[in-house]
């Protein structure tokens, strides 16, 4: 598929996504299939494990083992109930009184009201085990956007949540189905390196690297952030939902940039926090003695 994406990109005519050979799902068995969306779900929430657990066995961790197997279960939970009912409140009020609403391998996932279902699972288990509400979020914001790498890039696989048309030469401008014959970007794979892997590794960085994890706020202030400033520029590139067109068309921008705007001002405010407060478990340095 890369060396097809690649020699397409050299010429000029736009790449067309239905060549690349790509297909919803890894296999099919009968009617069942292992569709990559799921598997981004499955392969998001088995690494957020996975590296929690190896996280709070770091010094100063705020939360045990068994606090980490509550989260696991709780943060799935919230993720997959969160994402639903934030689409439906966000973008489709009228799934709410049918039964489409608990149809999820139709698609719709709200981002923004899968945030708020893991706040919800932290605030749970945090309250439960009389944990330091906002160190627990650090430890989870650092494993979230490897997670959202993954589903974006199930979407690109998907050919669906496609960008805007491009305008003027966009060498790695493609032709989506379902997308008319215009060549448009491919806004999933920005989101995936933008919000996802550039984050994700930043994150990463910061936990394992510097003393970030001691300030109490800052890693999940800067998640919010990231993720926030990335959505928004995003946008500009991503092809509004058809029946939330008016939106940009009456406001100028879309509804996920809206959304967008308190998560950057909620981020700001969280870090501002965590960095006029003393680190968890640290020594004040002594002043000085006055010259005379």
């Amino acid at each position: 598929m890369l060396s097809l994406l690649a020699a397409t990109a050299a010429a000029s005519e736009p790449i067309q996504w239905a060549e690349l050979g790509l297909r919803p799902y890894l296999f099919e068995i009968g009617s069942f299939q292992l569709r990559y969306y799921s598997l981004a779900y499955l392969l998001g929430i088995l690494f957020a494990y996975w590296h929690l657990s190896k996280m709070i066995k770091s010094p100063g961790a705020p939360l045990a083992q068994r606090h980490a197997d509550d989260l696991f279960f709780y943060c799935t939970l919230g993720v997959i109930l969160g994402g639903r009912l934030g689409y439906a409140a966000f973008y489709q009020p009228e799934l709410f009184g049918g039964v489409e609403l608990f149809q999820l391998w139709n698609g719709g996932m709200s981002f923004h009201g899968g945030v708020i279902g893991v706040l919800v699972a932290i605030s749970w288990v945090a309250w439960r085990g009389g944990l330091n509400w906002l160190r627990v979020c650090d430890y989870i914001a650092v494993n979230v956007p490897i997670g959202y790498m993954l589903g974006r890039i199930a979407n690109f696989i998907n050919g669906e949540l496609y960008g805007r048309p491009v305008e003027g030469d966009v060498p790695w401008a493609m032709v989506f189905p379902g997308g008319g014959d215009l060549a448009r970007h491919p806004s999933q794979l920005y989101q995936a390196g933008l919000e996802g892997l550039l984050l994700g590794v930043l994150l990463i960085a910061l936990f394992w690297k510097t003393r970030a994890r001691y300030r109490a706020g800052l890693l999940v202030g800067i998640f919010t952030v990231g993720m926030g400033l990335g959505r928004f520029v995003n946008e500009f590139f991503r092809e509004p939902d058809a029946h939330l067109a008016y939106v940009v068309a009456e406001t100028g921008l879309s509804r996920g940039q809206w959304l967008s705007l308190p998560m950057i001002a909620v981020g700001v405010a969280v870090m501002i926090y965590a960095l006029m407060k003393p680190p968890v478990g640290g020594k004040k340095t002594p002043s000085k003695p006055l010259a005379a």
